[in-house]
């Protein structure tokens, strides 16, 4: 299910991503930090009396002198207009109702969509009558919050989930596979998109999605039904979306969301950045199947070792992503295009893969027979017995005598055994760890 996307957005300086960090930190109730995942990330997912949604920061942007900052002004509330759901306008109550606040608010009611006005900076009982003024920006009344303090994140959360829309779906038959585009600007979505479909020519129809500019488009090779969900419709005015390529991120998420795997696409030709490894982390910690897509590979100059060096160039980057494999494409000259949908089936596959709960233990009392668990101050972790219970990603509970003995180095090594076993190749395995007696 699509979860909408609420942004924060608003002037420098008026601490949006202090009060992103103390939303997801204190607040939210899907947060997770992984190892080896790129933790400065601008997107978490969250869920606030019953309603999920994901939340951006788009702060952070430096600047220089006055017609900076309203060119970065006007460049976050552009993109928030166009990927948002909700908006969270933040503003300073210290400093008052500013020249570019009154910009951002006109913007913002040219877009009609949902804002909720979030004073920042209200430290103390003096500071509450500073929010009155902000009345005037038209948006309803104003939240009092304290980024320094924590204060009011509740109330404005609660604000932001009465405007959340009923985001519904496309359903389709549970034998198609719905395939993500996703990765940053310029890597060759669109071009890869065309490939395929104009490679098969068996396009049933165009679907508008649920998302905005997200196109799903269904097509059938040798009797597997497939849906691919494009995110590259980025409009580009000006230099907006090539000095903010980061923030492109709202597009991915929300088609990771929708899908079963996400091909990451990679620009051969540039290398791995940063930015490629944002998008990657988000369709791990969605539990999506994953392909990395290494794209115009014809423009890259080579010899008889260079896919290899490419290959473990892009292991050494995404360490939390091992799973997945790699394909070496052209879109544009559609050179081993044709090794992509059988790799986006075999993933898809162990994706959904179910094991059975006597083979699992099996593994696993192999695992601990070779390599028994360390001892913690003298106590001993005991395993006793292991299930599957959900798939979509696979997700293993094992019962132990105490969850806390379980170091993550040995929860990863029984990870590896299983893997080793079942193959689950480019599907993450999430492996929970519970005491006996929860399932008794």
């Amino acid at each position: 299910m699509a979860r909408p996307v609420v942004a924060i957005v608003g002037r420098p300086n008026v601490g949006k991503s202090t009060i992103f960090n103390r939303v997801i930190g204190d607040r939210l109730a899907i947060v997770e930090d992984k190892p080896g995942v790129t933790r400065d990330r601008l997107y978490a997912p969250g869920e606030w009396s019953g309603k999920s949604f994901s939340i951006v920061d788009t702060g952070g942007i430096e600047i220089d002198g006055e017609d900076e900052i309203m060119k970065s002004v006007r460049m976050q509330a552009e993109l928030a207009v166009e990927e948002a759901d909700v908006i969270i306008f933040m503003v300073d109550a210290t400093a008052g109702l500013t020249h570019a606040d009154d910009e951002v608010a006109h913007m913002l009611f040219r877009s009609r969509k949902p804002v909720v006005v979030a004073v920042n900076k209200v430290d103390n009982q003096r500071r509450t009558d500073d929010i009155y003024e902000f009345y005037s920006l038209g948006f309803g009344e104003p939240i009092a919050i304290s980024g320094a303090h924590g204060t009011g994140i509740g109330d404005l959360l609660d604000a932001v989930v009465e405007k959340l829309p009923e985001l519904e779906d496309i359903e389709y038959d549970d034998d198609v596979i719905r395939v993500a585009l996703i990765g940053r600007p310029n890597v060759g979505k669109s071009s890869l998109v065309n490939a395929i479909l104009g490679e098969h020519r068996v396009i049933v129809s165009d679907v508008a999605g649920t998302t905005r500019d997200a196109i799903d488009t269904p097509f059938e090779k040798d009797g597997q039904k497939y849906v691919l969900i494009d995110t590259a419709g980025m409009r580009k005015r000006g230099k907006v979306y090539e000095t903010t390529e980061k923030y492109s991120v709202m597009r991915s998420l929300k088609a990771i969301e929708r899908a079963d795997v996400a091909l990451i696409l990679i620009n051969g030709e540039e290398g791995i950045i940063e930015q490629d490894k944002h998008i990657a982390g988000y369709a791990h910690e969605a539990g999506k199947a994953s392909i990395i897509v290494v794209n115009k590979w014809d423009a890259v100059e080579k010899d008889e070792k260079t896919m290899q060096h490419f290959e473990q160039h892009i292991r050494d980057h995404f360490l939390f992503m091992s799973y997945a494999p790699i394909v070496f494409l052209s879109a544009k000259t559609k050179s081993r295009l044709q090794k992509l949908l059988p790799v986006v089936d075999h993933v898809s596959e162990q994706h959904a893969l179910r094991i059975q709960t006597h083979l699992l233990n099996d593994v696993v009392a192999d695992a601990v027979a070779i390599n028994p668990p360390p001892t913690d101050k003298g106590k001993r972790l005991r395993i006793n017995y292991v299930t599957q219970v959900a798939v979509k990603p696979p997700t293993m509970v094992i019962f132990v005598n105490d969850p806390e003995l379980m170091h993550f180095s040995y929860q990863r090594y029984l990870e590896n055994k299983i893997r080793a076993a079942f193959d689950f190749e480019g599907t993450p395995v999430r492996i929970v760890t519970r005491r006996k007696s929860e399932a008794d």
